[in-house]
C-alpha cells in the first residue's frame, strides 16, 4: 500500500447514489466511504449499487468499503464483489482474522477503527500495538452509548485521546467523529492526524450531502493540513 494514500486523506462517508458520488468528487473529495452490512444504522444503498459506483471511480479517487464484518474470508469476498481496494473495519475483528485477511488479500489497503468511548486510551493503544503490522492505517471514531453505534454518530469525542493515539501509532491515524466544516480545521490542529473523515457533518436536513458544506469541509481540511 502506497503511503501516499494517507497524505492529507479526506474522506466523506455515506454515499447514497451515483449523483452524490459525482458531487463529492467534483467538490474535491478523493475517498468516498460506503458503509455496508451494519449492525446499527441502515445502509444508504444496496450492495449492488455500491459495487457499480465503486467500480466507476478511478484514481486519484477511491471507493472505501466500510464494514463491521469480522471474518477474514467474508471480508475478502465482500471487497472482491464491491471492487474495493480499500476497506475500513469497524467491527471487533480479532488479530488472527486480520492476519488471515492480510494473507488472503495482501494488496488490500486495511484501515482499522479505534473507537473512543467504547475503550479507553490504554486498550486502544494496545490494539494499535497488536495490529500495527497488519493494517495500513487506523481511524479514530466516536462511540454512542445511547444507540450502540460506532461511527456515523454525528458526535465528537475527546480529541486529546486521538492526539495520544496519533503520537503512539505505528501507522497513520485518520480522525473521524462529528467533524464538520466548522470544526475540522481546529480538529486537525489539535490532533495532527494523517487524514479526516466526515459523514453526517456535511449533510443537509434531508440526509443528502450538501455541495456547499462539502466544499467548505474540503477547504477547511486542506487549510488545516497546510495545503
Amino acid at each position: 500500500m502506497a503511503a501516499g494514500h494517507f497524505l492529507d486523506f479526506i474522506q466523506v462517508a455515506g454515499v447514497r447514489d451515483a449523483d452524490e458520488a459525482d458531487l463529492l468528487i467534483a467538490c474535491g473529495v478523493r475517498y468516498l466511504g460506503f458503509p455496508l452490512r451494519l449492525p446499527v444504522h441502515a445502509e444508504d444503498l444496496s450492495e449492488e449499487a455500491a459495487a457499480a459506483i465503486i467500480r466507476s471511480i478511478h484514481p486519484p479517487c477511491f471507493g472505501v468499503a466500510i464494514t463491521y464484518q469480522d471474518d477474514a474470508q467474508e471480508i475478502a469476498e465482500f471487497t472482491d464483489f464491491l471492487g474495493a481496494s480499500l476497506v475500513q473495519l469497524h467491527g471487533d475483528i480479532c488479530v488472527s482474522e486480520l492476519a488471515k485477511l492480510r494473507r488472503l488479500r495482501p494488496e488490500l489497503t486495511i484501515i482499522k477503527s479505534l473507537v473512543v468511548g467504547a475503550s479507553d486510551y490504554t486498550r486502544l493503544a494496545e490494539l494499535q500495538r497488536q495490529t500495527g503490522n497488519l493494517v495500513d492505517a487506523f481511524i479514530t471514531d466516536t462511540f454512542d452509548a445511547d444507540t450502540g453505534a460506532s461511527g456515523a454518530t454525528g458526535k465528537t469525542h475527546d480529541w486529546r485521546i486521538s492526539r495520544r493515539l496519533v503520537a503512539s501509532s505505528p501507522k497513520p491515524v485518520i480522525l473521524a467523529g462529528g467533524l464538520t466544516p466548522a470544526n475540522v480545521r481546529e480538529a486537525i490542529r489539535c490532533v495532527r492526524p494523517a487524514g479526516v473523515d466526515s459523514h453526517t457533518g456535511v449533510e443537509d436536513a434531508s440526509g443528502r450531502k450538501d455541495a456547499t458544506r462539502v466544499r467548505r469541509f474540503v477547504d477547511e481540511a486542506r487549510a488545516g493540513f497546510g495545503r
